[in-house]
């Protein structure tokens, strides 16, 4: 599978010095400055970040892309290094300086610093695109999903994952710069009207919404945590690490590899803490 040349499908952009394509212009984000780097010390210890991967990579298995996929929004290109790893070519597309930098020294060969509009993206240019966490983070999601539609080749697939249920709403996702959550129905009902045949939906992390709940949503109801100004990353650290040894660490072990089994399939699971849906652009929106 041959990597495209980003100097013919993306004009908008230039390759620096350090080889990574930049825009001409930053851009506004929401998302938090040093998300990157606080999401750069969890990463690779973090059954959260891990799992979401290996989810991700075995559905792909099941509904490939038809070439390099473009990990729009991607951070640190942790999932971009994982479908490297399993034989899928990818390009990260971050817009934001320190996650394209964390993501060249893990050793992608090709990393975008922009977003799609600023790269400035040929419509129907790219064969595949994964929105990893991304849609959320998106004020006008249909405005935005319907412009990746138009990005992608004819039956392009879409590969994302968004957070799931707006009662889980909580100071997590003021800090992260979260719009909203979605339900599976709310996300495949958003992209049939941007155009997208649904492939495969299902809820994921079936067993997050209790804690995420007790420890989260209901703190933030209540209103505890909501004059946090930053998130205490030793929480995080700790949430993210999830049980350390024992019978607990081997309880998640089984749960977690019973979701990719499942999504192998595949077969759909009703109910998580998050949401993962896999679409092909129909011809027209």
């Amino acid at each position: 599978m041959s990597r495209p040349s980003l100097a013919v499908i993306a004009p908008g952009l230039t390759q620096g010095a350090d080889g990574i394509w930049y825009a001409t212009e930053r851009e506004t984000l929401s998302y938090p400055e040093d998300g990157n780097d606080a999401c750069l010390k969890v990463e690779e210890r973090s059954f959260w970040f891990r799992h979401r991967n290996a989810c991700i990579t075995r559905l792909m298995q099941v509904f490939p892309p038809a070439g390099p996929l473009f990990d729009v929004g991607g951070g640190n290109g942790f999932v971009s290094l994982a479908l490297e790893r399993a034989g899928f070519p990818a390009v990260l597309v971050e817009p934001g300086p320190a996650g394209a930098r964390n993501g060249q020294r893990r050793g992608l060969a090709q990393v975008v610093c922009a977003t799609t509009e600023g790269a400035g993206f040929l419509p129907g240019s790219l064969p595949a695109v994964g929105l990893f966490d991304v849609v959320e983070h998106i004020e006008d999601d249909d405005a935005f999903l319907r412009h990746i539609h138009g990005l992608l080749q004819p039956d392009g697939r879409v590969y994302l994952t968004v957070p799931a249920f707006q009662w889980l709403w909580s100071q997590e996702d003021v800090h992260a710069g979260h719009f909203r959550r979605y339900t599976l129905g709310e996300m495949s009902g958003l992209l049939r009207r941007c155009g997208f045949e649904v492939e495969f939906a299902s809820y994921f992390f079936r067993f997050l919404p209790l804690s995420i709940a007790l420890l989260r949503a209901l703190p933030y109801r209540l209103g505890l945590r909501r004059d946090e100004v930053h998130p205490d990353p030793e929480r995080a650290e700790r949430e993210h690490r999830g049980a350390s040894g024992g019978l607990a660490s081997r309880l998640l072990e089984r749960l977690l590899q019973a979701e990719v089994e499942r999504l192998g399939r595949p077969r759909r699971m009703g109910f998580g803490g998050s949401c993962l849906l896999v679409a092909r652009r129909r011809a027209t929106a």
